[in-house]
């Protein structure tokens, strides 16, 4: 097995994105149009896995607002003029091919926000994954009633989760 590596996703790769979104998030179920329209929106922000001459995972990310969880399964229509966040929507990697990776599509992201003049990344994290997100150096928020209102539809105990870049 050769060493994964991260490509940019292309249109070819919805099916083996939307295949492994399924098998990893079954609970969490997305539209391949929901999936498709986040690569058209900000394809700079969509990365597969590439492991051989199959797809092991990918990650999906978007310009946004903080504090504004957009809609599991929605569409976004359009990205915000005044985004002051990378959302990070999803990185999702079959469990053969984990160990690190995650950490590698967070360095593009963070120099992808960068580049971009954005000071913070954002996600919400599930499944129990939350661990995972504060090692790479994201927090909780203090959450509202309106943030877990929008935060109901990615599952019990999903959190969401801010990490500044300016602090590194």
């Amino acid at each position: 097995m050769s060493k994964p590596h991260w490509r940019p996703a292309r249109t070819s790769d919805l099916a083996a994105i939307s295949a492994i979104a399924a098998r990893i998030h079954p609970g969490l179920p997305e539209r391949p149009e929901v999936l498709a329209e986040k690569m058209r929106l900000y394809p700079d922000g969509c990365r597969v896995l590439a492991a051989d001459d199959e797809i092991a995972g990918y990650g999906l990310a978007h310009p946004w607002k903080q504090n504004h969880i957009p809609p599991l399964d929605g569409f976004l229509r359009n990205l915000p003029e005044d985004a002051d966040c990378l959302y990070v929507h999803d990185v999702a990697v079959l469990p053969d091919r984990r160990g690190g990776v995650a950490r590698e599509y967070m360095v593009m992201i963070e120099e992808l926000a960068r580049a971009s003049s954005i000071a913070t990344l954002a996600l919400v994290s599930v499944y129990a994954t939350r661990p995972l997100w504060e090692h790479l150096g994201f927090r909780p928020v203090t959450m509202d009633a309106e943030l877990r209102a929008k935060l109901a539809s990615y599952g019990q105990g999903a959190t969401y989760l801010l990490r500044d870049l300016a602090a590194g």
